[in-house]
């Protein structure tokens, strides 16, 4: 991705605000949100917590918390603190030496996002020292971030400039196994080409040699949740987030491994930390919301799902998400829009076909139901949820439910 473009993390899963001249290279890849575990009726995306809709045809409207506060948006919170993203990491030592000036030159190149410039700088320096791990890794970093790549997990598992860089980047470990940051841009890489074993060790290193840096910290977090080690990945991202306290994105992310933990009210404060200091970002807006579905509150989720579409109207899982909160309120025909407005802009996204059939049956509308769940089967023919809408669906029609 571009310095100006998009991250996602866990999912979460994001986009920066403006345009960080840190990104992308000096953040964690961003770890994705956690499957989906198969359930008989459909789940938001991308959290996997939140309670379900009722059964098709049951006539109930869907559980949900009555109203709570006004749960206004963010667009100007009175509570909002100043975002201070960490900055990237220097690679220069500070040693004065023509190939050190280099590495400064580098790393100024770097901060103001001038990727081609630095890699320039870098590669002079790597010349002027050729046994230099610093100059190797600032030379990759900064090749990784003028080629755009993405930053989440398992983002780009074949590109071409990262599978370059490995070999690389292994040499720079070589040349100097006692270099945190040449053992961190190599584990952020294979993080990257989705190498969650490989990099868990290279992560777990730079995180004992620097042991004050977030970044460490949060990549290493990023690989823990990527192998399922929730209880490791809490713990890493909770201190990655103690040591960048105004960094979003640390909030973040230490929010998705809580949610994946089942810790759902502190998820819901990491978020909210998260949203306080970028509240413009539409991804924070979105994981916030859709950790309050997971704690069954729609009513508070809403004007946070109402502020991701508002400042990302183009994503799909936002609208979708949206509806499932109007649904969970039993409002039924916004929920039904929003569903069908989701759709069209992504008719592969399974999971807005099965709760619009959903809706669409808990409306008595039967035979549209069941065209929604085809579309969902279309999509996905092992989505077990599909089945068992189903299978319901056949169950309510044998009984002889009316259709409409």
């Amino acid at each position: 991705m571009s310095a100006c473009g998009a991250i996602r993390r866990l999912g979460v899963l994001l986009a920066l605000a403006g345009c960080a001249p840190a990104a992308p290279a000096s953040r964690s890849p961003a770890p994705r949100p956690p499957a989906e575990a198969p359930a008989p009726t459909a789940r938001i995306e991308p959290t996997a917590n939140a309670a379900p809709a009722p059964p098709p045809g049951s006539g109930a409207a869907p559980g949900a918390a009555p109203p709570v506060g006004s749960g206004v948006p963010l667009d100007a919170p009175s509570t909002s603190e100043a975002a201070a993203a960490s900055p990237p990491p220097r690679v220069a030592r500070g040693t004065g030496t023509p190939a050190d000036r280099k590495l400064e030159e580098g790393d100024a190149a770097y901060a103001s996002g001038d990727f081609a410039a630095a890699e320039r700088a870098y590669r002079a320096a790597a010349q002027l020292d050729k046994k230099d791990a610093a100059a190797i890794v600032g030379a990759q970093r900064a090749a990784i971030a003028r080629a755009g790549v993405s930053t989440d997990y398992n983002g780009a598992p074949g590109d071409r400039t990262l599978l370059a860089a490995l070999p690389e980047l292994k040499r720079a470990v070589t040349l100097e196994p006692d270099h945190a940051l040449a053992h961190l841009e190599l584990g952020r890489t294979l993080l990257v080409l989705g190498r969650a074993d490989a990099a868990l060790g290279e992560l777990t290193r730079a995180a004992e040699l620097a042991p004050s840096d977030a970044e460490a910290h949060s990549a290493l977090g990023v690989a823990h949740l990527a192998l399922g080690n929730l209880q490791d990945a809490v713990r890493e991202l909770t201190r990655a987030a103690e040591l960048a306290p105004g960094d979003a994105e640390r909030q973040a992310n230490l929010g998705t491994a809580l949610l994946a933990a089942g810790k759902t009210a502190d998820a819901i404060r990491a978020y909210e930390r998260a949203a306080r200091l970028s509240p413009a970002d539409a991804r924070l807006q979105n994981d916030l919301g859709t950790a309050l579905l997971a704690a069954n509150d729609p009513a508070r989720a809403v004007p946070h799902l109402e502020a991701a579409v508002a400042r990302d109207p183009a994503r799909a899982t936002y609208r979708s998400n949206l509806g499932y909160a109007y649904h969970l309120r039993g409002d039924l025909q916004r929920a039904t829009a929003l569903y069908r407005e989701a759709l069209k802009l992504d008719d592969k996204l399974g999971s807005a076909w099965i709760n619009l059939g959903n809706a669409l049956a808990q409306s008595g509308q039967l035979k549209d139901a069941r065209a929604a769940y085809e579309k969902a089967r279309a999509v996905d023919p092992t989505d077990p949820r599909v089945k068992a809408v189903m299978d319901e669906l056949d169950a309510i029609e044998r009984r002889g439910a009316p259709r409409r």
